[in-house]
């Protein structure tokens, strides 16, 4: 199975791996839209009040804007390691057993505004750039990614579950992929769409589906996997399902 994880704004910094080999990374095809990406950022780094306007960013972040500038020199973590925050906290790949962690690590993916697609173990260094950037002479990231992406998720064999937030799905459509929001329940059954704080909660789905004895391959397997997590996941329509949470 393949399961398509959203990225994080925040990164860890540091790392152990030597710099980035655009070279060694999965998913070759993406390497000359990876060159353009990055040799837009690290170009945009040399003016700083151009690079917080691009990215979005306050001047109390300008460290971000240093970051992108030294992307191509820094040491570089596997991605699952590289990117922090709410639903990889809950992910926690760190914590597994070996052998459940190279499950993971083979399962999961990260749809990237910068890298396209990057496996588990794909060495990155930090940076920063959201799916919602505007480089300049590059344009919008979905324009960029989705003549390029798109056709390499769609030739995807394995059964794929889309954790990705909206931004990162618009990047690139995945057919047939099953889909998972995060809904709160309250006292009386009254149900609501949850936001910000879905990420944890996909970041357990995420944990679960990575750590799982057998590989899931349908949704019934992913309801089941979910069930012996404690999670409670019901399936909304043939390729959606929803995970559901107290209010």
């Amino acid at each position: 199975m393949l399961v398509l994880l959203p990225p994080s704004e925040t990164k860890a910094a540091g790392g152990e791996g030597p710099p980035l080999d655009l070279d060694a990374l999965s998913t070759p095809e993406l390497t000359p839209t990876r060159h353009r990406l990055i040799e837009a950022l690290t170009d945009l780094a040399d003016d700083v009040p151009s690079s917080l306007e691009a990215l979005g960013l306050s001047e109390r972040q300008a460290e971000e804007v240093q970051r992108n500038a030294e992307l191509r020199e820094s040491p570089t973590a596997p991605a699952l390691r590289r990117y922090t925050g709410v639903l990889y906290d809950a992910l926690d790949i760190g914590s597994l057993p070996e052998r459940e962690r190279a499950r993971a690590e083979r399962r999961l993916a990260v749809v990237s505004a910068l890298f396209g697609l990057v496996r588990g173990t794909d060495a990155i260094p930090a940076y920063r750039l959201s799916a919602s950037g505007n480089l300049p002479r590059v344009g919008t990231l979905r324009g960029v990614w989705r003549p390029v992406l798109e056709p390499v998720l769609a030739e995807v064999d394995d059964f794929v579950v889309d954790l990705r937030s909206g931004a990162y799905a618009a990047l690139a459509k995945v057919p047939g992929a099953v889909e998972v929001r995060v809904l709160s329940e309250d006292s009386t059954g009254k149900r609501k769409v949850v936001s910000h704080h879905n990420k944890s909660h996909k970041g357990k789905l995420a944990r679960a589906l990575g750590r799982a004895p057998e590989e899931p391959r349908t949704v019934e397997d992913v309801l089941t996997v979910a069930k012996e997590a404690d999670l409670r996941v019901e399936r909304e329509a043939d390729r959606q399902l929803c995970v559901i949470v107290p209010a």
